[in-house]
């Protein structure tokens, strides 16, 4: 399996004091993360409710990192528009929620926005392969999505790797990202699984220097 090289580091805001954004964004600039996570949820789709295209938009201005948008949502068809005028970079859509994924992908990137797929902890990659060719990212939840703070589920990483192998055997260009569980204790497991993008929120924001925990995750050094 080849291996990546680089890896970036993509701070997820869910873990943040939502009434101070604009402190929690002086952190994730200063830190040198290489994007920003938002985490989407509805109380439909996953046990939690967060926020939707208004705090999207109120934050655009706070960074100039891309905004890694997560519909953890029902019908995420219907927001794409909303999402995309917020200003996301990419958005992230469950293969779990989407009869028509294909479509979806299309609607997103016809909106201006990379597109991106996701899986829980209990679908194989085998649900997403006839997409593949089509997404810029593929989000691998290793943790069952709602909230933060929980433990890595180890086997999920097998996915990773799964992935990997496909991209290199067919010549597709998305990133992998592994959401859920990643800190200094998970960290090189999960770069050593072949992932390109690590997504960290609870120990991002409980780090005493946040700089040093993007590079220590991030594996750089």
């Amino acid at each position: 399996m080849k291996k990546t090289d680089t890896h970036l580091y993509a701070a997820s805001i869910l873990s943040a004091d939502f009434s101070c954004l604009e402190k929690a964004f002086d952190r994730i600039n200063a830190s040198g993360a290489d994007w920003v996570h938002l985490d989407v949820m509805d109380g439909r789709f996953v046990p939690n409710i967060t926020f939707g295209p208004k705090l999207v938009r109120d934050i655009r201005p706070l960074t100039r990192l891309p905004l890694d948008v997560h519909l953890m949502i029902c019908e995420p068809e219907k927001y794409i528009e909303e999402f995309a005028d917020a200003g996301a970079d990419y958005l992230t859509f469950h293969i779990e929620e989407s009869v028509h994924a294909h479509r979806i992908i299309q609607n997103i990137r016809s909106a201006g926005v990379k597109p991106g797929i996701s899986i829980v902890p209990s679908t194989p990659v085998s649900a997403i392969y006839e997409v593949l060719p089509f997404v810029d990212v593929i989000l691998i939840m290793t943790v069952n999505p709602g909230f933060g703070g929980q433990e890595l589920i180890r086997s999920c990483l097998k996915k990773v790797g799964q992935l990997k192998e496909l991209s290199a055997a067919h010549d597709f260009s998305y990133l992998v990202s592994v959401d859920g569980g990643v800190n200094r204790e998970t960290a090189e497991t999960v770069r050593d699984a072949g992932t390109d993008v690590l997504v960290s929120g609870s120990a991002f924001f409980k780090a005493e220097d946040p700089v040093e925990e993007v590079r220590f995750v991030r594996g750089d050094g």
